[in-house]
């Protein structure tokens, strides 16, 4: 595939802000690049930069299971408030905020051209390559996936380069303890930062080794200067660690990797050698899927800058699709992506940059499955697995159960719930371990695998429902109490109460889905998901939030957790349970946008697409094309007018244009289910069913449609068009072309 501007992106200038600075990463390390040619700077980041605060002795979860029969038994009987006083007292604690490690500077003295060569700057999501040119002048970088190295290459005649590694980032806290470190070795120079925190025994390094072509190279503490060079080498890493780190050993693995790629090719082609390395890995993972919509040529080869002023355009999506998956992949490595991806330039990012469980992270990674992103699925195992011991914990202290509950905040190191208040009782949510589960299983499905750890996790939240769901109500339903449904409350209650539309949806499908995977509890688990209530509709036709008589439905929110049954869940659809479907496409409806949060918008088009509503998809997919959402590196923002950097929209709206031209679960294919009258012709290549196929989706503006499927796996399924329903053999190894005809 060839860098065209559908897979890339490009911009006229330099960017002034980090936010507009274009990205690489892979999902380790990750860098902003600015593109300046006379002052560049690269932010360099790594997922495990969280700041300590030396407060770990409360950032456990709080200890009320005494406590917890008490509660249950007033809410039971009807005191709408009980769950307030539910808590141990603590104030809210934010979980440890994400920051950036330092900027990588560069500094050139002005060229002769005095800034009037034309220039350009660009970032090709096929390589996972930044580049910037003017006047003989090249920088290019990029994040190995292969080496695990941040690679940076400048070119000019006569290069003469000062360079530095500067912690002087925005919300650097002022006690920060700087050390510098400068050598000369036969390879080039390498200088190192090391920043640690203040009152902690918790430091990062950065070490970059300098290998230099032509010229000269002296130290000029706490830098190294270059003159009259005709190529720079820059590979850098970070690591973050406890006491001293060994600078020796770490210095000596990047001289180790430079010799490997120069014994790989001539010394002027070191810098291609590193990135063919990497291009095995991550080419491999981009190529697996495109997206094509027929766009006008030249809106196809604009600035991304320009083309962001064309809401409407078909080259926007299809930019925005790529790029969303490019920076999906980027920031998926040895965690999922953060609230802001892999990327912050500023130490204060919003909600600590956390992983926000309840909503954000699932949606930004909605598209792994289907977009042929398994990568993007490991890191989010990687999350759950290694966090797994301390969702023990939680479902312990705080109900008093064996099993596992996630919380709704964690800075990827802790799973303890200890993020929580009077306002936002997220301890109280026992959902979490579920949701967080589910793209795990969509992967074993996709794929055709029991990963056993999944298998175990699942088993863990099933032994939890055993515990907790014992309470019950007049009819003999189970009740979930307390209950919560993130982030909103009811009109007449708070925000503790009980049988959240949530709740009831997660619990069924936990145990339903550890039945399956445990055949000697099958018939015990699934005789306790048979005795949850089933939802309520509400007096406005609408699927209620709480399923509990009496509570009153609070619209204007920008979270949709009631409708969790539709998507991401397969148990609520037209096809199976059409009535509940009708009452859960009227509470969309009714479902107001709150606060503008991007994650809102696309979360109603997720919903929205399920329900076979192309017209509302279009119209949740206008509200953040049409408010300004994307910065010119095609980062999102999570409020309108580029106000707060956060990647739910960047990452999510890949999953968005899937959902409305193919959805499957393992028995169902369903083809242009919400197709937006916007999105007339096309072609989407290479996405996975779960059920185990590869399909390719081309479709014309007369309303016709041709997929090709290629099975993995022998079996029947169920195909479901605009046209009608109608089953659909497949056999393993033989593609299946599928002719859609106009609806009539």
């Amino acid at each position: 595939m060839s860098a065209t501007p559908v897979h890339g992106t490009w911009e006229p200038a330099p960017a002034a802000r980090w936010e507009d600075a274009f990205l690489s990463g892979n999902g380790h390390h990750g860098v902003l690049v600015h593109g300046d040619p006379h002052a560049d700077r690269v932010i360099v980041t790594h997922h495990t930069l969280v700041r300590p605060d030396g407060d770990d002795a409360h950032r456990r979860p709080p200890a009320l299971a005494a406590e917890l029969p008490a509660l249950q038994g007033r809410l039971l009987a009807g005191d709408p408030t009980a769950a307030e006083d539910f808590t141990d007292g603590r104030p809210l604690q934010w979980v440890r905020p994400f920051h950036p490690a330092f900027q990588l500077r560069l500094n050139r003295p002005s060229p002769d051209d005095n800034g009037t060569a034309p220039y350009h700057r660009a970032v090709d999501f096929t390589t996972g390559e930044t580049t910037a040119t003017r006047a003989g002048w090249t920088s290019r970088v990029f994040v190995s996936r292969a080496d695990d190295v941040i690679v940076q290459h400048v070119t000019a005649p006569h290069l003469t380069l000062d360079l530095s590694l500067d912690p002087r980032l925005p919300g650097a806290p002022a006690g920060l303890g700087i050390g510098h470190g400068a050598v000369l070795t036969p390879e080039g120079a390498l200088f190192t930062l090391r920043a640690r925190y203040p009152d902690s025994d918790l430091a990062y390094t950065g070490v970059t080794l300098v290998a230099v072509t032509g010229g000269t190279t002296r130290l000029t503490p706490p830098g190294v200067l270059v003159e009259g060079a005709t190529e720079v080498l820059l590979l850098t890493r970070v690591h973050r660690h406890t006491g001293e780190l060994d600078t020796v050993a770490e210095s000596r693995a990047l001289r180790d990797l430079l010799r490997e790629a120069r014994y790989a090719a001539p010394h002027p082609a070191s810098y291609d050698a590193l990135l063919a390395r990497h291009l095995t890995h991550h080419r491999t993972a981009y190529d697996r899927v495109t997206l094509d919509l027929a766009a006008d040529p030249a809106e196809r080869a604009l600035p991304g800058s320009d083309l962001l002023a064309r809401p409407h355009s078909a080259a926007l999506l299809e930019r925005l699709f790529a790029a969303g998956r490019y920076h999906l992949l980027s920031a998926s490595g040895l965690l999922p992506p953060r609230l802001t991806g892999l990327w912050t330039g500023d130490w204060n990012t919003a909600w600590s940059g956390a992983f926000t469980t309840n909503a954000n992270l699932n949606l930004q990674t909605a598209s792994a499955a289907a977009a042929a992103l398994p990568e993007v699925t490991e890191a989010h195992a990687a999350l759950v697995h290694r966090q797994l011991p301390d969702w023990r914990d939680n479902a312990r202290a705080i109900f008093g159960t064996r099993g596992a509950v996630a919380p709704s905040h964690t800075d990827g190191e802790s799973g303890h719930t200890y993020h929580f208040s009077r306002e936002y009782p997220l301890h109280l949510w026992t959902a979490g371990a579920d949701w967080l589960l589910k793209p795990l299983v969509d992967h074993d499905e996709t794929y055709g695998t029991r990963d056993p750890r999944t298998t175990l996790a699942l088993s863990e939240v099933a032994a939890f429902y055993e515990d907790f769901l014992t309470r019950t109500d007049d009819d003999g339903h189970l009740v979930v109490v307390p209950s919560y449904s993130p982030e909103n409350r009811p009109a007449n209650a708070s925000w503790g109460t009980l049988n959240a539309a949530m709740d009831l949806s997660a619990a069924r499908h936990a145990l339903l889905t550890a039945a399956d995977r445990h055949p000697e509890q099958a018939d015990r688990l699934r005789a306790l998901a048979g005795r949850l209530p089933a939802h309520r509709v509400n007096a406005d036709g609408a699927l209620a939030e709480w399923a509990w008589p009496g509570l009153a439905d609070t619209y204007d929110h920008r979270h949709l957790s009631h409708l969790y049954g539709v998507w991401p869940l397969d148990e609520i659809n037209p096809y199976d349970t059409p009535e509940t479907a009708e009452a859960a496409h009227r509470a969309l409806e009714l479902r107001g946008a709150e606060n503008d949060s991007a994650h809102g918008h696309l979360h109603h088009a997720l919903v929205a697409a399920r329900l076979r509503d192309g017209d509302r998809v279009a119209h949740a997919l206008g509200r953040v094309l049409d408010g300004d959402y994307f910065h010119a590196s095609l980062m999102s923002a999570h409020y309108p007018h580029r106000d707060v950097y956060n990647a739910d929209a960047a990452h999510a709206l890949p999953a968005v244009l899937i959902e409305m031209l193919v959805q499957s679960t393992p028995g169902r294919l369903v083809l242009l289910p919400a197709l937006p009258a916007s999105c007339r012709q096309g072609e989407l290549r290479g996405v996975r069913t779960r059920f185990g196929a590869s399909l390719d989706l081309g479709w014309t503006p007369d309303g016709t449609a041709t997929a090709v499927l290629r099975p993995d796996r022998t079996h029947r399924i169920e195909l479901r068009t605009p046209s009608g329903a109608e089953p659909l053999d497949l056999v393993a190894g033989q593609d299946r072309v599928i002719t859609v005809e106009a609806a009539r």
